[in-house]
């Protein structure tokens, strides 16, 4: 991604606002008043061109940058296992990699996901790899999706475990992801 573009929106901050840094995934403070442009916005977060940077913006800070924060998620009173499955397959297909437009599950990037039941609720585990081993926003995308999956009415905890075996390829990919990226 190269920043910004003629498809860019303009922004300038309302208030100080959290922000990781791409590629590095450095944690940061934007000050109030910064003036970028929103480059991606996808699965609830933002990434977003700041003096020649690229930052991901989470979803809960939105309203920094005058957008609307993600609706919270809903889940009926008598949801089954299949139904809170069924969810987090819906929110790991709301993480993104700043960089890519192409989300987790379409990448290809989560191995495994399994329920089990907990006092009080759920928990979640997965399985997830990155495209490549040393990339920089990999704790980032963990930490989006444990975020994400705890969301989830009734999921008490969430267990993204980062493993490389098998290793990721291209082929991994949905059919949908390879044509976003050219790789059809």
């Amino acid at each position: 991604m190269s920043g910004f573009s003629l498809s860019s929106e303009p922004f300038t901050l309302e208030r100080d606002c959290d922000a990781v840094m791409v590629p590095q995934g450095e944690t940061v403070t934007l000050p109030a008043g910064q003036i970028g442009y929103i480059t991606q916005a996808l699965g609830g977060s933002f990434t977003v061109y700041v003096e020649g940077n690229l930052f991901r913006v989470a979803g809960k800070d939105a309203d920094a940058l005058g957008k609307e924060p993600p609706p919270p998620i809903e889940l009926p009173d008598d949801a089954t296992d299949a139904d809170v499955e069924k969810l987090v397959w819906q929110q790991l297909r709301t993480v993104f990699d700043p960089e890519i437009p192409v989300n987790v599950v379409e990448l290809g990037l989560v191995y495994d996901v399994s329920l089990d039941a907990v006092e009080g609720g759920r928990k979640v585990y997965v399985k997830m790899t990155l495209t490549a081993p040393g990339c920089g926003m990999g704790d980032i995308l963990i930490d989006d999706a444990r975020t994400k999956l705890e969301l989830i009415p009734t999921v008490q905890e969430a267990d993204v475990d980062l493993v490389f075996d098998p290793p990721w390829n291209h082929s991994m990919m949905s059919e949908i992801a390879k044509l976003e990226t050219g790789m059809l």
